[in-house]
């Protein structure tokens, strides 16, 4: 199918067809991506619980260049979209083109900052001195390659843009399979490659990054999707100011969550190395249970902006709430699944009796908000896509910093790190039910202003 042809089966399509036929092999790729992520977690906590500690602490860190690239990307996808169904492709190439060297900047200063502060931002978390020597280690590199992080995904934003999500996660997958072969390579110095330990999961990482990128502007290119020629009444600062209007919200809010989590990690850091080790594991299944969530969250908005440009809220409304059952209904599914097996998960990861104690605490608990936390991702993803990211960012301050972080660290003195799962579901719950009724009132009344 031709990009065009995709861009008007968006606009015209039955919705929960369309919907399945977008989010299925977002779902292949982000499954696969992460899976070769908790691989990356499995090789690192063969060098011990002071190696999986370390990186535990670097995940805040990591994950703000991640969440700065997200937020572009949203902004990307929801101005390239809206475009195109309003039927200006000229625009949307020349914007993608703009929208790239926006993030390659912005994510290229925010790791140099990071790299230069890097021992007050660690210390601030709560690493102790003797896990520093390893944070510095896996940091260094990942730091000097984070712009090759920030393309692909910015790509990708492109193309799901234009109707296509299946070469995106083929990329996707692609580049979490080069990196989970790249590993035990560079961690354990397998046949003439170095052995780097901590290192090396970095430096495995920035390789994957590297192909990744080459592999996705040469798709662009060939699919003409991108271009440096500015249309009439077009300019760079235009494009940009557009991308960003939606995307620096969009990255503020996607930011929140890396500061959240470095608050928790040092809440959770004051029962200990297990403690932080075993939430640095929860943390990375909580994204491999929330990945049918993570999919809809990458394909939802482009149908979503695609009809706002053509003004069609009735099938905006049908996208968003076809999306929101089959969140809850998979979510709980998962949860089973995952409670069910909590003992040998553990095991797979560790051989502390302490560490996977807290490892199947955490899965016993935290999983069973994840069909509301869908709630809440979805209904921010759906404010980007209809050019609303303030209420976005609102709805992000409200579930982190006025719900989720108050009611963990309430729960953890009440009953400590068991309390901090706890507090961490009933604000899920409770902003749920705000983020359904919020958007829903915003659908009606720019329906109602039409």
């Amino acid at each position: 199918m031709s990009s065009a042809a995709k861009a008007q089966s968006l606009l015209h399509d039955p919705i929960p067809v369309t919907l399945w036929r977008m989010t299925w092999p977002v779902i292949v790729g982000v499954l696969t991506l992460i899976s070769f992520n908790l691989v990356d977690t499995f090789f690192i906590g063969l060098l011990g619980t002071d190696a999986l500690a370390a990186v535990s602490f670097t995940f805040p860190v990591t994950f703000t260049v991640v969440s700065l690239s997200i937020g572009l990307g949203i902004g990307t996808s929801a101005v390239i979209a809206r475009k195109r169904g309003s039927g200006l492709h000229e625009h949307a190439r020349f914007d993608g083109m703009a929208a790239l060297s926006v993030a390659a900047l912005m994510a290229g200063s925010l790791a140099l900052l990071g790299y230069l502060l890097m021992e007050p931002i660690f210390q601030a978390l709560g690493a102790q001195q003797r896990l520093m020597p390893d944070i510095r280690a896996y940091m260094t590199p990942w730091f000097a390659g984070a712009i090759l992080l920030v393309v692909p995904m910015v790509c990708n934003s492109v193309l799901r843009a234009a109707g296509d999500t299946r070469t995106p996660s083929l990329i996707m997958a692609s580049g979490g399979l080069l990196n989970a072969i790249f590993d035990p390579l560079l961690i354990f110095g397998i046949g003439p490659f170095p052995e780097l330990g901590i290192q090396g999961a970095a430096v495995a990482s920035v390789l994957s990054w590297v192909i990744g990128s080459v592999l996705v502007l040469w798709y662009l290119n060939r699919k003409q999707l991108l271009s440096f020629q500015a249309p009439e009444g077009a300019s760079w600062f235009r494009s940009a100011r557009a991308i960003l209007k939606i995307g620096l919200p969009a990255a503020s809010a996607n930011m929140l969550t890396p500061i959240a989590m470095a608050v928790l990690t040092a809440i959770v850091a004051t029962y200990g190395a297990p403690a932080v080790a075993a939430f640095g594991v929860g943390t990375r299944l909580e994204s491999l249970a929330l990945v049918v969530v993570l999919a809809l969250s990458m394909a939802l908005p482009p149908l979503m902006s695609q009809n706002f440009g053509a003004a069609y809220y009735s099938r905006m409304q049908e996208a968003y709430r076809t999306a929101i059952k089959a969140v809850i209904g998979v979510q709980l599914v998962i949860y089973l699944l995952l409670a069910a097996s909590a003992h040998y998960i553990a095991m797979a990861f560790t051989n502390d009796p302490e560490v996977a104690r807290l490892i199947r605490l955490f899965i016993y608990i935290m999983p069973l908000s994840y069909g509301l936390q869908g709630v809440i991702i979805l209904t921010n993803s759906s404010f980007n896509a209809v050019h609303q990211p303030m209420s976005a960012l609102m709805l992000s301050i409200i579930r982190l910093f006025v719900m989720f972080v108050p009611l963990s660290y309430l729960g953890a003195v009440l009953a400590d790190i068991t309390g901090l799962f706890i507090g961490g579901v009933v604000a899920n719950v409770i902003t749920a039910s705000l983020a359904w009724w919020w958007f829903n009132k915003t659908l009606q009344r720019q329906q109602e202003s039409t």
